[in-house]
């Protein structure tokens, strides 16, 4: 079998987004505990690739789906697109997560008569790790340079944003900010002891900007 690559990933996620899109499941009917649903179209979406591919799964230490490939799968209702992810630092609401996103956005829909529960993937989207930062936190930063802005300037915005770090971080990362100044990122990251990841700016952006990749849309 062939190696997967980011290619053959974004194709199969097509594929299996129409297929899903049209399966009738009976496991998931009556469920609203997004989380199992979650798991259910991973294991599922994983199970296709691996008749097809050749691809080392991720484990709970490594914290992604595809180690090889740097991406990591989420799978989000349309009710409320948003997900969690390990908090590592600071750094990954400025300069990214660290790893690509391949996001399977649904609409669950339950059959009373049959008893079956069918996943309407509205969205397929994949965002290159260099726009998974905060699209707030990065626009206004990219602003502020823009305006000729200083590391005093960077300081105090990094304050303003309430970044979970201490005075000496805020200078590191104001330093670095001036010297490597970071990319517009596309997700919305709210504080947490994990990270909150919402994704509607994705979805509006999806196809529209360079690095947010709309792999399946449903009309």
């Amino acid at each position: 079998m062939p190696k997967l690559t980011i290619k053959s990933l974004c194709k199969e996620a097509l594929i299996f987004s129409e297929i899903e899109s049209r399966h009738a499941e009976p496991l998931l009917y009556g469920i609203t505990d997004g989380k199992a649903v979650g798991t259910y179209l991973e294991q599922k979406f994983r199970g296709y690739l691996s008749d097809r591919y050749q691809f080392n799964l991720g484990n709970s230490a490594i914290g992604i789906d595809f180690p090889q490939l740097n991406v990591d799968i989420k799978v989000t209702s349309i009710n409320q697109p948003q997900s969690s992810c390990p908090f590592k630092s600071a750094r990954q609401k400025i300069y990214g997560l660290g790893y690509s996103l391949l996001i399977f956005i649904y609409q669950k829909f339950d059959n009373t008569t049959n008893g079956t529960s069918t996943l309407n993937i509205l969205h397929t989207i994949f965002v290159n790790k260099d726009q998974t930062a905060d699209f707030q936190t990065t626009s206004g930063i990219l602003s502020i340079l823009a305006n000729k802005g200083n590391k005093d300037d960077i300081m105090a915005f990094l304050y303003e944003r309430n970044l979970p770090v201490d005075e000496i971080g805020i200078e590191k990362l104001a330093a670095e900010i001036i010297e490597n100044p970071p990319k517009q990122g596309y997700l919305t990251i709210s504080n947490a002891l994990q990270w909150r990841l919402q994704y509607r700016r994705v979805i509006a952006y999806a196809g529209k900007e360079n690095g947010v990749i709309s792999i399946h849309q449903t009309n």
